[in-house]
């Protein structure tokens, strides 16, 4: 279990062993540890309950401090890997949902036949109830991210560690980072990207542009280059984007084949499935090197469910980059909103737990002068973060090349003082963890801390004291 902290952190392995307290349960289900961190997997004790929005048993006097070990009621590897590949949500992929399945294909063979407004009301009565959603938590969930900290708390409290070093998460010490990016759906989207592109480019972003290979309009080498010679992205945007990409197991199969041969076609490294239809556990499939179909929350999307992190992270060997804020289709036709305080309140979360900001605009849904005003709006809100507020602003491909790196890297010593080692070394900030109640909190020193020995918990102790 200690391996989850390390891989998170990018720490020394020098923590003590996580263990179980008892064997766990057959069942999985839903339980809490605390009041902040719900947890979805097996324990050793209480009732794990198949439902979230019941009282839960909270886990948290099974918690055992025993030395330099801490004893747990469930394997914290097993729940967090539930959350990130959102095990625990129901959706049309489970056992009887076969009529979910059907109105979703008969919907996506009259959806060239529906006009707008027939298509949003269609899609106001599927989300009527999303308001009701409790898990994870609207607008952002950070569960993943407050249970490596908890945990993290506990393994140093354990060692009497106060202070501890690790890698940060963004290059050169840079408080979150922000990716923008475009699903291209039809013919009029695939007209509007250089018009998009002239936008972007505007307040100094660079973004990628998901292109779909079949049947949604020709996609040309020569509009492929239109976007790379200017310094974008090409990703690839589902096979067809007909909601059917993830309906059964051996067709998938057979268009992940496909997928792979035009990402190497497009010249491209990531993926977005259409619609946000997705099954991590089928990821090993895959041959690109990252994907951007998993949002933080999916209350307001046809398949529910949230990763319930804003980092990036690995399903096997590919980087997930997940979406974190609302999309513009969510936002303009199913809230009405054309407003950027939800964005805003969204994006201020993920700043506080130095997350990904992940923004995605259509260019289908950008040609009218409403949204695209409130587009301009946020384009130069996180301008100002860029310039002002410690955000790295970067290409999706430059964040996975760096999130592959990071897990990478080792913290050393060189010349008495900490170092990282491993590729893409010199963007890295070594950063500390303090220990803080529960919880821990990060801090950059103003001075390197010397390092006193080059093995032993003594090194991080005495390196903990001020």
């Amino acid at each position: 279990m200690n391996r989850i902290l390390y891989d998170y952190f990018r720490c020394q392995e020098i923590l003590g062993d996580f263990k179980l307290n008892g064997s766990l349960s057959q069942d999985k289900g839903f339980f809490r540890w605390g009041e902040d961190v719900l947890c979805y997997g097996r324990s050793t004790s209480g009732i794990r309950s198949g439902q979230v929005d019941r009282p839960l048993y909270d886990v948290s006097n099974e918690v055992i401090l025993d030395g330099p070990d801490v004893s747990l009621p469930f394997d914290a590897s097993e729940v967090v890997e539930n959350l990130l590949r959102e095990r625990y949500s129901a959706h049309f992929r489970e056992p009887g949902k076969l009529s979910h399945e059907a109105i979703r294909k008969i919907y996506y063979l009259l959806r060239p036949l529906l006009i707008m407004p027939v298509r949003k009301r269609l899609q106001k009565i599927h989300l009527r109830n999303w308001h009701e959603i409790t898990f994870p938590q609207w607008p952002v969930d950070c569960t993943v991210n407050r249970m490596h900290e908890r945990l993290m708390a506990l393994a140093m409290r354990a060692q009497g560690i106060e202070k501890l070093p690790f890698i940060w998460f963004w290059p050169k010490g840079m408080k979150s980072c922000f990716i923008l990016t475009h699903d291209v759906e039809d013919n009029s989207g695939m007209e509007f990207c250089s018009k998009l592109m002239d936008l972007d480019q505007s307040f100094g972003f660079y973004s990628s542009f998901q292109i779909v290979p079949e049947e949604r309009y020709v996609v040309t080498q020569e509009f492929l280059r239109s976007i790379v010679e200017r310094g974008f992205e090409v990703n690839v945007h589902d096979l067809k984007h007909d909601g059917r990409l993830y309906a059964e197991l051996e067709k998938f199969k057979r268009g992940a084949k496909r997928i792979n041969q035009y990402v190497r076609d497009f010249g491209a490294s990531g993926f977005r499935s259409g619609i946000l239809y997705r099954n991590a556990d089928w990821y090993d499939h895959f041959e690109f090197s990252y994907d951007m179909s998993i949002p933080n929350v999916g209350h307001l999307d046809p398949q529910r469910g949230g990763c319930c992190t804003v980092l990036p992270y690995f399903v096997g060997n590919i980087v997930e980059l997940p979406l974190t804020c609302t999309q513009d289709h969510t936002l303009f036709n199913i809230l009405e909103d054309y407003s950027i305080d939800l964005w805003i309140r969204q994006i201020e979360l993920i700043r506080q737990n130095h997350g990904l900001i992940s923004l995605l605009v259509h260019p289908d849904y950008v040609i009218e002068q409403q949204p695209q005003s409130t587009y301009r709006k946020i384009l130069e809100h996180v301008a100002s973060l860029r310039d002002y507020g410690g955000v790295w602003a970067a290409r999706p491909r430059e964040v996975a090349n760096w999130w592959r790196q990071r897990s990478q890297m080792r913290l050393t010593s060189e010349n008495g003082f900490w170092a990282v080692d491993g590729p893409g070394r010199e963007q890295a900030q070594v950063a500390f963890l303090r220990l803080d109640g529960e919880s821990v909190t990060y801090s950059f020193d103003p001075e390197k801390v010397p390092v006193l020995s080059e093995t032993g918990v003594e090194l991080h102790r005495r390196a903990g004291v001020d």
